[in-house]
Protein backbone atom coordinates (compact mmCIF):
# COMPACT_ATOMS: atom_id res chain seq x y z
CA UNK A 1 0.00 0.00 0.00
CA UNK A 2 1.45 3.44 -1.08
CA UNK A 3 1.03 5.83 1.63
CA UNK A 4 -0.42 9.52 -0.22
CA UNK A 5 2.42 11.96 2.07
CA UNK A 6 5.31 10.16 4.34
CA UNK A 7 7.18 12.69 6.78
CA UNK A 8 10.77 11.69 8.10
CA UNK A 9 11.67 12.86 11.25
CA UNK A 10 10.15 15.91 13.87
CA UNK A 11 12.90 18.52 12.93
CA UNK A 12 12.17 22.42 13.18
CA UNK A 13 11.03 22.38 9.25
CA UNK A 14 8.18 20.14 10.29
CA UNK A 15 6.80 20.81 13.23
CA UNK A 16 6.42 24.29 11.80
CA UNK A 17 4.69 22.71 8.92
CA UNK A 18 2.23 21.03 10.78
CA UNK A 19 1.83 23.54 13.09
CA UNK A 20 1.19 25.86 10.17
CA UNK A 21 -1.67 23.06 8.59
CA UNK A 22 -3.29 23.06 12.41
CA UNK A 23 -3.91 26.41 12.39
CA UNK A 24 -5.33 26.50 8.69
CA UNK A 25 -7.45 23.47 9.63
CA UNK A 26 -5.71 21.23 6.99
CA UNK A 27 -5.58 17.82 7.40
CA UNK A 28 -3.45 15.74 5.67
CA UNK A 29 -4.80 13.17 3.28
CA UNK A 30 -5.51 9.71 5.00
CA UNK A 31 -2.48 7.34 5.69
CA UNK A 32 -0.38 10.33 5.57
CA UNK A 33 2.55 9.24 8.32
CA UNK A 34 5.31 10.90 10.18
CA UNK A 35 8.38 9.14 11.35
CA UNK A 36 10.71 9.85 14.24
CA UNK A 37 12.55 7.61 16.77
CA UNK A 38 11.01 9.12 19.35
CA UNK A 39 7.40 9.95 20.45
CA UNK A 40 8.45 13.51 20.77
CA UNK A 41 10.72 15.97 19.34
CA UNK A 42 12.96 17.62 21.43
CA UNK A 43 13.99 21.60 20.78
CA UNK A 44 17.59 22.02 20.46
CA UNK A 45 17.57 25.87 21.87
CA UNK A 46 16.47 24.91 25.20
CA UNK A 47 19.13 21.83 25.62
CA UNK A 48 21.61 23.86 27.34
CA UNK A 49 19.44 25.42 29.54
CA UNK A 50 18.54 21.49 30.30
CA UNK A 51 21.78 20.38 30.93
CA UNK A 52 22.51 23.37 33.30
CA UNK A 53 19.36 22.83 34.85
CA UNK A 54 17.43 26.01 34.32
CA UNK A 55 14.35 23.92 32.56
CA UNK A 56 12.61 20.49 32.76
CA UNK A 57 12.76 17.89 30.27
CA UNK A 58 9.03 18.13 29.57
CA UNK A 59 9.90 21.57 29.11
CA UNK A 60 12.30 21.03 26.27
CA UNK A 61 10.01 18.86 24.27
CA UNK A 62 6.98 18.57 22.27
CA UNK A 63 5.07 15.37 22.34
CA UNK A 64 3.98 14.67 18.81
CA UNK A 65 0.76 12.74 18.92
CA UNK A 66 -1.47 15.76 19.21
CA UNK A 67 0.62 17.99 16.47
CA UNK A 68 -0.37 15.00 14.37
CA UNK A 69 -3.86 13.83 15.63
CA UNK A 70 -4.64 17.61 14.74
CA UNK A 71 -3.29 17.02 10.79
CA UNK A 72 -4.09 13.84 10.07
CA UNK A 73 -1.00 12.14 10.27
CA UNK A 74 -0.22 9.24 11.87
CA UNK A 75 2.53 8.90 13.89
CA UNK A 76 4.80 6.16 13.52
CA UNK A 77 7.96 4.82 15.85
CA UNK A 78 10.88 4.02 13.64
CA UNK A 79 14.55 5.11 12.02
CA UNK A 80 15.31 5.46 8.58
CA UNK A 81 18.01 3.41 6.89
CA UNK A 82 17.71 2.90 3.56
CA UNK A 83 15.74 4.95 0.36
CA UNK A 84 15.39 4.25 -2.74
CA UNK A 85 14.71 7.54 -4.47
CA UNK A 86 13.37 6.57 -7.69
CA UNK A 87 10.67 4.33 -6.20
CA UNK A 88 10.25 6.56 -3.10
CA UNK A 89 10.66 3.43 -1.06
CA UNK A 90 11.40 3.53 2.41
CA UNK A 91 13.51 0.62 4.67
CA UNK A 92 13.28 1.25 8.15
CA UNK A 93 15.87 -0.07 11.00
CA UNK A 94 13.04 -2.75 11.79
CA UNK A 95 12.88 -3.91 8.35
CA UNK A 96 9.56 -2.43 7.64
CA UNK A 97 9.27 -1.09 4.06
CA UNK A 98 6.99 2.12 3.22
CA UNK A 99 6.19 3.75 -0.48
CA UNK A 100 5.16 6.80 -0.79
CA UNK A 101 3.51 9.23 -3.49
CA UNK A 102 5.22 12.02 -1.88
CA UNK A 103 8.08 12.30 0.46
CA UNK A 104 9.85 14.81 2.84
CA UNK A 105 12.65 14.82 4.98
CA UNK A 106 13.82 16.69 7.56
CA UNK A 107 15.54 13.87 9.86
CA UNK A 108 18.51 15.94 10.84
CA UNK A 109 22.24 14.62 10.63
CA UNK A 110 25.02 13.21 12.44
CA UNK A 111 28.22 14.97 14.21
CA UNK A 112 31.66 13.86 12.08
CA UNK A 113 34.00 11.67 14.67
CA UNK A 114 37.51 10.58 14.58
CA UNK A 115 37.88 8.31 11.98
CA UNK A 116 40.02 5.93 13.88
CA UNK A 117 38.61 4.93 17.73
CA UNK A 118 39.33 1.45 19.44
CA UNK A 119 36.65 2.06 21.95
CA UNK A 120 38.46 2.99 25.14
CA UNK A 121 36.14 6.36 26.07
CA UNK A 122 32.47 6.40 25.45
CA UNK A 123 31.95 8.82 22.31
CA UNK A 124 28.94 10.82 22.42
CA UNK A 125 26.55 12.55 19.76
CA UNK A 126 25.32 16.11 20.44
CA UNK A 127 22.63 14.78 17.92
CA UNK A 128 20.04 13.47 18.53
CA UNK A 129 19.51 15.21 21.80
CA UNK A 130 17.92 12.09 23.23
CA UNK A 131 20.88 10.22 23.87
CA UNK A 132 23.34 12.76 25.32
CA UNK A 133 20.37 13.68 27.95
CA UNK A 134 20.24 10.01 28.74
CA UNK A 135 24.18 10.22 29.34
CA UNK A 136 23.71 12.87 31.35
CA UNK A 137 21.02 11.64 33.72
CA UNK A 138 23.27 8.97 34.61
CA UNK A 139 26.43 10.77 34.96
CA UNK A 140 24.07 13.21 37.52
CA UNK A 141 23.13 10.11 39.54
CA UNK A 142 25.82 7.51 39.13
CA UNK A 143 29.23 9.87 39.15
CA UNK A 144 30.65 12.03 35.97
CA UNK A 145 33.53 11.70 34.20
CA UNK A 146 37.03 12.77 35.71
CA UNK A 147 37.47 14.53 32.57
CA UNK A 148 35.07 15.26 29.46
CA UNK A 149 36.39 16.09 26.20
CA UNK A 150 33.79 18.33 24.01
CA UNK A 151 35.23 18.22 20.37
CA UNK A 152 34.11 21.04 18.51
CA UNK A 153 33.99 25.29 17.95
CA UNK A 154 31.00 26.51 17.03
CA UNK A 155 27.94 27.67 19.43
CA UNK A 156 26.56 24.05 20.10
CA UNK A 157 30.13 22.98 21.73
CA UNK A 158 30.22 26.57 23.61
CA UNK A 159 26.92 26.10 25.27
CA UNK A 160 27.60 22.22 25.81
CA UNK A 161 30.58 23.20 27.67
CA UNK A 162 29.51 25.64 29.90
CA UNK A 163 26.73 24.10 30.60
CA UNK A 164 28.29 20.65 31.67
CA UNK A 165 30.62 22.78 33.43
CA UNK A 166 27.75 24.06 35.59
CA UNK A 167 25.72 20.73 36.08
CA UNK A 168 28.74 18.58 36.72
CA UNK A 169 30.87 20.33 39.61
CA UNK A 170 33.09 17.29 39.67
CA UNK A 171 34.11 17.33 36.18
CA UNK A 172 37.08 18.98 34.47
CA UNK A 173 35.26 19.93 30.93
CA UNK A 174 37.92 20.27 27.58
CA UNK A 175 36.90 22.04 24.63
CA UNK A 176 39.25 21.31 21.44
CA UNK A 177 38.25 22.70 18.15
CA UNK A 178 39.87 22.35 14.70
CA UNK A 179 39.67 26.08 14.10
CA UNK A 180 39.38 29.36 16.03
CA UNK A 181 36.56 29.07 19.04
CA UNK A 182 33.54 30.67 17.31
CA UNK A 183 34.94 31.22 13.84
CA UNK A 184 31.53 32.09 12.58
CA UNK A 185 30.77 34.19 15.10
CA UNK A 186 32.52 38.42 15.88
CA UNK A 187 35.95 38.19 17.12
CA UNK A 188 34.38 40.13 20.47
CA UNK A 189 32.17 36.50 20.79
CA UNK A 190 35.47 34.42 21.00
CA UNK A 191 37.22 36.95 23.36
CA UNK A 192 34.33 36.66 25.80
CA UNK A 193 33.77 33.41 25.49
CA UNK A 194 37.82 32.67 26.05
CA UNK A 195 37.78 34.36 29.27
CA UNK A 196 34.31 32.66 30.45
CA UNK A 197 36.17 29.95 29.89
CA UNK A 198 39.43 30.79 31.78
CA UNK A 199 37.50 32.16 34.23
CA UNK A 200 35.24 28.48 34.83
CA UNK A 201 38.34 26.25 34.69
CA UNK A 202 37.15 25.25 31.11
CA UNK A 203 40.22 24.11 28.84
CA UNK A 204 40.48 25.07 25.57
CA UNK A 205 42.15 23.64 22.35
CA UNK A 206 42.08 25.31 19.33
CA UNK A 207 44.09 24.54 16.31
CA UNK A 208 43.39 21.13 17.82
CA UNK A 209 42.13 18.16 14.80
CA UNK A 210 41.76 14.89 16.94
CA UNK A 211 42.05 11.98 14.50
CA UNK A 212 41.73 9.06 16.44
CA UNK A 213 41.06 7.75 19.95
CA UNK A 214 43.69 5.28 21.39
CA UNK A 215 44.01 4.28 24.90
CA UNK A 216 41.42 6.69 26.69
CA UNK A 217 43.55 9.38 24.86
CA UNK A 218 42.41 11.94 21.99
CA UNK A 219 45.31 11.93 19.52
CA UNK A 220 46.06 15.07 16.77
CA UNK A 221 49.16 16.21 15.09
CA UNK A 222 49.39 19.56 16.75
CA UNK A 223 49.26 18.57 20.52
CA UNK A 224 50.26 15.69 22.84
CA UNK A 225 47.62 13.52 23.26
CA UNK A 226 45.01 14.44 26.22
CA UNK A 227 42.91 12.04 28.59
CA UNK A 228 39.69 12.20 28.94
CA UNK A 229 37.17 9.09 29.87
CA UNK A 230 34.42 10.61 27.63
CA UNK A 231 33.96 12.54 25.11
CA UNK A 232 30.77 14.75 23.01
CA UNK A 233 30.95 15.57 19.89
CA UNK A 234 29.93 18.81 18.77
CA UNK A 235 31.49 18.95 15.28
CA UNK A 236 28.89 20.05 12.99
CA UNK A 237 26.82 18.29 10.52
CA UNK A 238 27.93 14.80 9.06
CA UNK A 239 25.08 13.71 6.16
CA UNK A 240 23.13 9.97 7.03
CA UNK A 241 24.97 6.97 5.97
CA UNK A 242 21.53 6.52 3.97
CA UNK A 243 22.24 9.66 1.76
CA UNK A 244 24.84 8.32 0.11
CA UNK A 245 23.06 5.17 -1.31
CA UNK A 246 19.51 6.87 -1.97
CA UNK A 247 19.74 8.19 -5.50
CA UNK A 248 19.40 11.79 -4.94
CA UNK A 249 21.74 14.38 -5.87
CA UNK A 250 23.97 15.53 -2.93
CA UNK A 251 26.89 18.34 -2.76
CA UNK A 252 30.07 17.34 -2.39
CA UNK A 253 29.63 16.63 1.20
CA UNK A 254 27.05 14.31 0.87
CA UNK A 255 23.67 16.54 1.73
CA UNK A 256 21.08 16.23 -0.11
CA UNK A 257 20.81 19.25 -3.07
CA UNK A 258 17.36 20.80 -3.18
CA UNK A 259 15.97 23.95 -5.50
CA UNK A 260 14.74 26.81 -3.12
CA UNK A 261 11.13 25.16 -3.08
CA UNK A 262 12.60 23.10 -0.68
CA UNK A 263 12.28 19.94 -3.88
CA UNK A 264 15.28 17.82 -4.31
CA UNK A 265 17.33 19.03 -7.61
CA UNK A 266 16.73 14.89 -9.08
CA UNK A 267 13.47 14.42 -7.63
CA UNK A 268 10.89 16.83 -6.95
CA UNK A 269 8.00 14.43 -5.34
CA UNK A 270 11.07 14.27 -2.57
CA UNK A 271 11.54 17.35 -0.36
CA UNK A 272 14.21 18.00 2.11
CA UNK A 273 14.92 20.79 4.93
CA UNK A 274 16.96 21.64 7.82
CA UNK A 275 20.67 20.04 8.50
CA UNK A 276 19.74 16.99 5.81
CA UNK A 277 19.85 19.25 2.67
CA UNK A 278 22.40 21.77 0.84
CA UNK A 279 20.89 25.35 -0.14
CA UNK A 280 22.92 27.67 -1.71
CA UNK A 281 23.36 30.41 1.43
CA UNK A 282 21.53 28.55 3.76
CA UNK A 283 23.33 27.96 7.17
CA UNK A 284 22.35 24.43 9.05
CA UNK A 285 20.41 26.23 11.73
CA UNK A 286 17.35 25.83 13.66
CA UNK A 287 16.78 29.53 12.82
CA UNK A 288 16.79 28.86 9.22
CA UNK A 289 14.88 25.29 9.53
CA UNK A 290 12.39 27.19 11.51
CA UNK A 291 11.66 29.55 8.49
CA UNK A 292 11.72 26.90 6.11
CA UNK A 293 8.86 25.04 7.89
CA UNK A 294 6.05 27.83 6.40
CA UNK A 295 7.05 27.17 2.64
CA UNK A 296 7.57 23.46 3.08
CA UNK A 297 4.22 23.27 4.41
CA UNK A 298 2.66 25.64 1.57
CA UNK A 299 3.92 23.47 -0.76
CA UNK A 300 3.51 20.08 0.73
CA UNK A 301 0.11 20.83 0.32
CA UNK A 302 0.67 22.72 -2.90
CA UNK A 303 1.40 19.13 -4.57
CA UNK A 304 -0.95 17.18 -2.62
CA UNK A 305 -3.88 18.99 -4.29
CA UNK A 306 -2.42 18.99 -7.13
CA UNK A 307 -1.33 22.89 -7.82
CA UNK A 308 1.52 23.57 -9.83
CA UNK A 309 2.42 27.11 -7.89
CA UNK A 310 4.87 26.48 -4.69
CA UNK A 311 6.18 28.70 -2.68
CA UNK A 312 9.59 29.90 -2.98
CA UNK A 313 12.28 30.07 0.01
CA UNK A 314 14.55 32.82 0.58
CA UNK A 315 17.46 32.59 3.66
CA UNK A 316 17.73 36.10 5.79
CA UNK A 317 21.39 37.62 5.10
CA UNK A 318 21.18 36.81 8.79
CA UNK A 319 20.19 36.11 11.69
CA UNK A 320 20.33 36.78 15.33
CA UNK A 321 22.13 34.39 17.91
CA UNK A 322 21.69 33.36 21.49
CA UNK A 323 23.49 31.49 22.92
CA UNK A 324 23.16 30.17 26.96
CA UNK A 325 26.36 31.19 29.31
CA UNK A 326 24.84 29.23 31.92
CA UNK A 327 24.31 31.98 33.97
CA UNK A 328 22.11 34.79 34.31
CA UNK A 329 23.41 35.96 31.31
CA UNK A 330 23.17 35.28 27.38
CA UNK A 331 26.16 36.18 24.75
CA UNK A 332 24.01 38.01 21.68
CA UNK A 333 25.46 37.83 18.01
CA UNK A 334 24.54 39.79 15.19
CA UNK A 335 26.50 40.84 12.25
CA UNK A 336 29.71 42.53 13.72
CA UNK A 337 28.40 43.40 17.33
CA UNK A 338 28.67 40.62 20.17
CA UNK A 339 27.51 41.37 23.62
CA UNK A 340 27.04 39.48 26.55
CA UNK A 341 23.93 40.77 29.25
CA UNK A 342 20.93 39.46 31.12
CA UNK A 343 18.44 41.51 28.80
CA UNK A 344 19.90 38.77 26.04
CA UNK A 345 19.16 35.38 28.57
CA UNK A 346 15.53 37.01 29.31
CA UNK A 347 15.29 37.63 25.10
CA UNK A 348 16.75 33.78 24.47
CA UNK A 349 14.30 32.29 27.17
CA UNK A 350 11.04 34.49 25.82
CA UNK A 351 11.66 33.63 22.11
CA UNK A 352 11.99 29.90 23.24
CA UNK A 353 9.39 29.36 25.36
CA UNK A 354 7.27 31.26 22.89
CA UNK A 355 7.97 29.04 20.24
CA UNK A 356 7.48 26.14 22.04
CA UNK A 357 4.10 27.09 23.53
CA UNK A 358 3.01 27.27 19.79
CA UNK A 359 3.76 23.74 19.01
CA UNK A 360 1.85 22.28 21.60
CA UNK A 361 -1.94 20.94 21.32
CA UNK A 362 -4.22 19.48 23.69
Amino acid sequence: MTAPLIMVGAGHAHLVALRGWAKQGYRAPPGSVLISPEPFAWYSGMMPGLLAGRWRAEQCRIELAPLCRATGMTLSSGQLVRLEAGARLLTLASGEQLRTELLSLNSGATNPAPAQNDGSMTVIGAKPFGDLQQHWQHWRRSGSPARLAILGGGAAAVELALALQQSLSTCQILVLCANRLLGGHPPRAARLIRSLFHRRNIELHEGVTVTAIRNGRLQSASTPPLAAEAVILATGAAPAPWQADSNLATDPAGFIQIADTLQSQSHPRIFASGDCAALADCPRSGVYAVRQGPVLGANLRAILNKQSSLQHYQPQPRALALLATADNQALTCYGPLALRSRAALMLKDRLDTRFMRSLQRD
